[in-house]
């Protein structure tokens, strides 16, 4: 080999050693520098070679501040979203309870305010829990209303207990109504279809004489027959023809004054004496069904001592 011929891993290994002694030595220099110097030195550094790294440790740094700003902020968006559906909750609520309480001065006498429950278990759709019972002068069979725009009946009671009641809405299969048209032109009886969801349920109108003509729009209301249901309770509206059979009755669809899924707050209407003036107040104030508008109650369909109207289907 020639004398000047290295081997490439000495050459290799004497650069290191180069490095080194280099690096020891300006480390040594730095070290005895004057501290303004050291000062000049290091700002040079951080603005020429170590700015690239600065910067990027100052975006992960702002990153990770926008990341905690921004999930505090969803928080408070959270929170603020859960406030206003309470609040509407509550305004719904208190609109409902002030149309119940500006029903009549004298509401207590005839009606008692309830409050709505759903059973939520398995065939009892059409079943709603009461929070009145006979200690609140609650009976079988007095009818439920509610007023929901305009006053309509909504079912009636089906057992009481001392504090609470089992009602029934009229989508319920059991519930049938005698009914009439409001002038008491046409008599017939309303009972529930069911459709093949539960917000198809609807109302017909059945057993109406074939001579007999009912245009859309006209309220039917209780007839006063049978014995259950006052007289002039709002049902609903005449929608259209369903059916004539045989070219002796006819029947028709009816808009239901009253939806069951809508029902929170109700009225029950009592066995009172006054109870018959206080609706007629009711249908006074919600339409022009009155006692000046309704014809005289047909024979029979007297009312709790002798109130007319009183009794019903």
């Amino acid at each position: 080999m020639p004398w000047n011929q290295v081997p490439l891993e000495d050459a290799s290994r004497r650069r290191s050693l180069h490095l080194d002694f280099f690096w020891l030595l300006l480390s040594a220099v730095l070290l005895y520098l004057p501290a303004e110097a050291q000062a000049l030195l290091a700002g040079a550094v951080r603005f020429t070679l170590l700015r690239p790294f600065l910067e990027v440790q100052a975006g992960v740094v702002r990153v990770r501040v926008l990341m905690e700003e921004t999930t505090r902020i969803q928080a408070r968006m959270d929170s603020l979203a859960a406030l206003v559906v309470a609040q509407g909750t509550v305004e719904e609520e208190n609109r409902r309870l002030r149309a119940l309480l500006g029903v009549s001065p004298a509401m207590r006498v005839g009606f008692v305010p309830a409050r709505v429950v759903r059973p939520g278990t398995p065939g009892s759709e059409s079943v709603f829990l009461l929070d009145v019972g006979r200690q609140h002068g609650v009976s079988a069979g007095d009818p439920v209303v509610m007023r929901e725009g305009r006053i309509g009946l909504a079912g009636l009671v089906r057992e009481v207990s001392r504090s609470s009641a089992v009602g029934i809405d009229w989508s319920h299969p059991d519930f049938r109504a005698s009914a009439m048209t409001w002038d008491g032109k046409v008599f017939g009886l309303v009972e529930p279809v069911r459709g093949t969801f539960r917000e198809e349920d609807r109302l017909l109108l059945n057993g109406v004489p074939f001579y007999e003509r009912v245009d859309p729009g006209t309220l039917i209301v209780t007839s006063g027959l049978g014995g259950v249901f006052p007289r002039g309770i709002p049902i609903g509206t005449v929608q259209e023809l369903a059916e004539e059979e045989g070219g002796w009755r006819k029947s028709y669809w009816l808009r239901p004054l009253v939806q069951p899924g809508s029902l929170v707050h109700v009225l029950v209407l009592r066995e009172d004496p006054l109870a018959r003036r206080l609706l007629e107040d009711l249908l006074r104030a919600d339409s022009a069904v009155s006692a000046d508008t309704l014809p005289p109650a047909p024979m029979g369909s007297a009312g709790p001592e002798g109130s007319p109207g009183g009794g019903g289907v």
